[in-house]
């Protein structure tokens, strides 16, 4: 499949944040895209996989900004060992840098105005010159003019146009923006003009979640083609959610690969904590769920907890058990079977055995995915509804409550996404949730949603509900 997948960036020019760990970067993307997307801390080391946002204002062309981690170079452009956070992941940010740079337009190479200049923003501004991309040194944590040319001084040394902006407080953000998209040119290297955003194409977003190490970013890797996210045995590797988007087979999907999730009661960092808030704020906004499950292992109970949690909102969803191939061939149906029956209390979401590694299976994630968006869309008519459910009452009528039925009068759909019908019953407390479940099983078996979330709402009504 990889080879037919390339990546989706439309007709827009794209600028990247360079620099080294703790300048600001993350805080200068969030201000540029107006939206708190990337985790920011004064802990350094806290971005590592590239993020990428669109950056807009009335009356200029929109562009894409790309964040980048923080990358440690020493005198003679080699890795250098960065911050605690990154120890082990220098080779892997340099390389997501130098990946978002090769399909860059220009470059706003961030540093710390109150820190001052240093060997390290000295040794990544040569590495960066080396690129000959139009460049703008950002002189980040500057907070207003009063002292702007003392502190901009000495950065005149790297070479580059200067502008002396506070991502925390705002201070010149609105002239980096006209500056860094006044460095653009206003088409690609085919003639492509790039002065209009193309119309957007539908796109089906994907949440990836799971526990540390489930291998979420492996599988994103595998379908994209590429090294898109950084993979390590390393528990814990991602943090951001972070959006990577793709054109596969004339389609838009969006994978948002999320931090690890861990029981509370483990979690002591702070990052962590915004990281895990962050991986199930996510699921929300997503059209479909992807869980990862780590196939060598038995289900644990934090993965029955995501799934539990997932099959209470009605979240739109399936299971992913990943490492298959690690296991001999003769166990898969029966870890299959072992896996269905953990979660046994589930009527909806399909779990499907898959391998990151030698690529099993992940040809049928994306067309899974949209079948189960598409049922999530589902609209029946009133007409089939009340026909459907005389039947199911045929086939088997409500069992008696308190020495009484409850009768049931009307059915319609009250929304969709995910479908929800409402009963109009006599008495709504004599529908026991045995018989609900019996409902529900026939309703996916009459309209074919054999995946789609559904809710059931039973409301009393003493007479019959006219239309």
């Amino acid at each position: 499949m990889s080879a037919d997948i390339k990546e989706s960036k439309g007709k827009l020019p794209t600028v990247v944040l360079a620099g080294r760990p703790n300048v600001g970067k993350s805080t200068l993307f969030n201000r540029l895209i107006k939206s708190n997307r990337a985790i920011t801390h004064d802990r350094p080391g806290v971005t590592r996989d590239r993020m990428e946002g669109v950056a807009r204002r009335p009356g200029y062309r929109p562009f894409i900004i790309v964040d980048t981690g923080g990358v440690t170079l020493d005198a003679n452009d080699a890795l250098a060992e960065g911050p605690d956070d990154n120890r082990g992941f220098e080779s892997d940010i340099l390389r997501q840098m130098d990946a978002a740079l090769d399909s860059a337009q220009a470059v706003a190479f961030v540093v710390d105005g109150r820190a001052g200049l240093l060997p390290l923003d000295e040794s990544l501004a040569e590495h960066i010159r080396r690129r000959n991309l139009p460049a703008l040194c950002v002189v980040n944590k500057i907070d207003g003019p009063e002292k702007e040319d003392l502190q901009l001084a000495e950065f005149h040394a790297l070479g580059f146009p200067l502008l002396a902006v506070s991502a925390e407080h705002g201070y010149n953000v609105k002239a980096l923006f006209e500056d860094l998209e006044a460095m653009l040119p206003t088409g690609d290297s085919d003639g492509e003009n790039w002065t209009e955003e193309l119309p957007e194409k539908p796109v089906l977003r994907l949440a990836m979640l799971g526990k540390p190490n489930a291998g979420k970013s492996s599988l994103i890797n595998a379908i994209a083609g590429e090294e898109r996210m950084i993979v390590s045995d390393v528990a814990g590797t991602t943090r951001d959610s972070v959006d990577v988007r793709f054109d596969i087979d004339g389609k838009i999907y969006e994978f948002v690969d999320t931090a690890g999730i861990r029981r509370k009661s483990r979690i002591t960092d702070e990052v962590e904590k915004f990281s895990v808030n962050s991986a199930l704020k996510t699921t929300s906004k997503a059209d479909v769920t992807l869980l990862v499950i780590d196939g060598t292992e038995e289900p644990s109970q934090q993965d029955k907890r995501l799934t539990t949690l997932l099959s209470a909102r009605k979240t739109p969803f399936m299971i992913l058990v990943n490492k298959s191939d690690l296991l001999p061939r003769d166990k898969l149906a029966r870890l299959k079977k072992e896996f269905a029956d953990s979660f046994g209390g589930l009527l909806y979401a399909p779990i499907l055995m898959v391998s990151a590694k030698t690529g099993a299976n992940l040809n049928k994630i994306l067309p899974l995915a949209e079948k189960i968006h598409e049922e999530c869309a589902i609209r029946v008519g009133t007409g089939q509804l009340n026909r459907a459910m005389r039947e199911a009452l045929e086939r088997h009528q409500p069992p008696i409550v308190n020495r009484s039925r409850a009768k049931f009068f009307y059915l319609t759909q009250a929304e969709s996404e995910p479908p929800t019908f409402v009963f109009f019953v006599s008495d709504a407390d004599r529908v026991p949730e045995t018989y609900a479940r019996y409902l529900e099983k026939a309703l996916r078996g009459m309209f074919g949603l054999n995946y789609a979330p559904m809710r059931l709402n039973f409301r009393s009504s003493h007479k019959k509900t006219k239309k």
